[in-house]
């Protein structure tokens, strides 16, 4: 019979506390900070408060990659099957649309001479409706977000300026990727506010993230502020959440914790040689926060005690939607327990060819997953204290490339807001007939990232940096019509 280890103790010497210990060693502020940080969830330049009061206390962002279709979701267009086939000079929409910068550039040459590219109005791939009381016409591709569009804030004018998919990076820090890496709006949430739950991250990914080609980990990522306000990104697998997260062996709690304050201390000697070490500094916090989540993350992932209907609901009997669905899951269940900020993955929405079987099996893998999460927030009295966020990178070209395709489209597209102290049942700006510009109440990306932060009761002016300037586009503006 095997006899259990005794947990590991530390010498004499080190069974100290740990401020004592690095005043001791004569370490100083310097030293003391960095002991601090062991405990803290917040930068030193903000206490983790709002700037007045919030209406809401988490945010699920839901991000699509490679640019869902705007006119076959969430803007329909039927001025597209009037006019299909035609080329956009011969429709009535000939002078907004023939003379802008776009299509000059991606139609015709500036000479005037037809380009390849998109001569040719394409037809919708999907019919759409109006859905709910508030009528709202949503694509036949969604019918389960559809049968929430009372609760949804649906912004059609939305524009970017990449015309590629680091455009993914764009969306989520408002930079351009030549800009280089900027703070993405998870880890500006990050900064600004207190945990919700000190056993918990604050900012989670779930899901694969953009490539690297496409901003990579810089869409979640933190930049300048450092890398402690990065989002930790987690597998689904409630056995190993967090790559190298897990013990080799397994060990008891309280030879784990030991070990951790031994090497808190070890660590809190080389923070005191290397004070200005933001990578020292966030891998010690890891180190905590890795003890913290083996006690608890397995628990939030661990979907074993969801009733049956529930998991049903989010579509994990059925494996067109059981991936997606575990996830959106997931995010309930983290934002239930305090996590701030849920960044939720999917990917595969470049049609630039085969659109209607591209966005026909996309929609069916996403839709009924993101129904059951709205329905399954509201029931629990979570949706008016979470804010739902829905977007992709751009839309796509109301002209046909490759013949049944559409290409990128940063001029116009859609996203939408639900929950989080979001007025529901309303379409805030618009598209001209074909889709093509956001022609009404324009916003860039940044407006999206101020409105966020806003009803978590931040203002984006006022999270700044000493010696990272930003301009006022950096900072957006708060889309008032949206919000309650």
């Amino acid at each position: 019979m095997n006899t259990p280890r005794a947990p590991y103790t530390p010498s004499v010497g080190l069974q100290v506390n740990r401020r004592a210990f690095l005043s001791r060693a004569g370490m100083g502020f310097g030293g003391l900070a960095l002991g601090s940080m062991l405990h803290q969830a917040c930068a030193a330049t903000t206490d983790g408060q709002p700037h007045f009061a919030p209406k809401a206390k988490s945010v699920i962002w839901l991000f699509m990659l490679g640019g869902t279709s705007h006119v076959e979701s969430f803007d329909p267009k039927p001025a597209l099957n009037l006019h299909a086939g035609k080329t956009f000079e011969e429709t009535p929409f000939n002078d907004a649309i023939v003379n802008s910068p776009f299509y000059r550039k991606n139609v015709r040459d500036f000479a005037g001479k037809p380009r390849d590219l998109m001569p040719k109005v394409y037809p919708l791939q999907t019919g759409y409706r109006p859905r709910g009381q508030s009528g709202i016409e949503i694509s036949d591709w969604w019918p389960h977000v559809g049968s929430c569009a009372d609760d949804l804030a649906v912004v059609r004018s939305m524009w970017t300026t990449d015309n590629d998919h680091a455009a993914q990076l764009q969306f989520h820090t408002g930079h351009h990727i030549f800009d280089g890496l900027h703070p993405s709006v998870g880890s500006w949430v990050h900064y600004g506010l207190g945990t919700l739950n000190a056993n918990l991250p604050q900012f989670v990914v779930l899901g694969e993230g953009p490539r690297e080609c496409c901003g990579g980990n810089g869409a979640h990522g933190a930049s300048y502020l450092g890398p402690e306000h990065a989002a930790v990104k987690m597998s689904a697998d409630p056995r190993n959440p967090l790559a190298f997260g897990s013990p080799a062996t397994p060990v008891f709690a309280a030879e784990r914790r030991a070990q951790l304050d031994l090497l808190g201390d070890l660590n809190g000697i080389a923070g005191a040689a290397y004070p200005h070490d933001g990578e020292l500094r966030a891998r010690i916090k890891s180190y905590e926060l890795a003890f913290r989540m083996q006690m608890s993350v397995p628990g939030t992932l661990d979907i074993s005690s969801e009733p049956p209907h529930i998991t049903r609901s989010y579509g994990l009997d059925t494996p067109a939607t059981e991936s997606f669905g575990r996830l959106c899951l997931l995010a309930r269940r983290m934002v239930e327990r305090g996590v701030r900020f849920v960044q939720v993955y999917h990917d595969g929405w470049d049609a630039h060819s085969k659109l209607k079987e591209n966005h026909g099996k996309n929609c069916l893998a996403v839709d009924q997953p993101i129904g059951a999460l709205l329905k399954d927030l509201k029931q629990r009295g979570l949706l008016d204290e979470t804010l739902v966020v829905w977007g992709t990178e751009f839309g796509r070209t109301p002209g046909a490339e490759r013949s049944d395709g559409r290409d990128h489209h940063p001029y116009g597209f859609s996203i939408w807001m639900a929950g989080g102290g979001i007025k529901g049942g309303l379409t805030h700006g618009a598209t001209d007939e074909l889709g093509f510009h956001a022609v009404e109440h324009r916003h860039y990306v940044t407006d999206l990232h101020a409105t966020v932060l806003h009803q978590l009761g931040l203002d984006s002016s006022k999270l700044q940096i000493p010696g990272q300037p930003r301009l006022e586009k950096d900072y957006g503006k708060v889309i008032r019509e949206v919000v309650a």
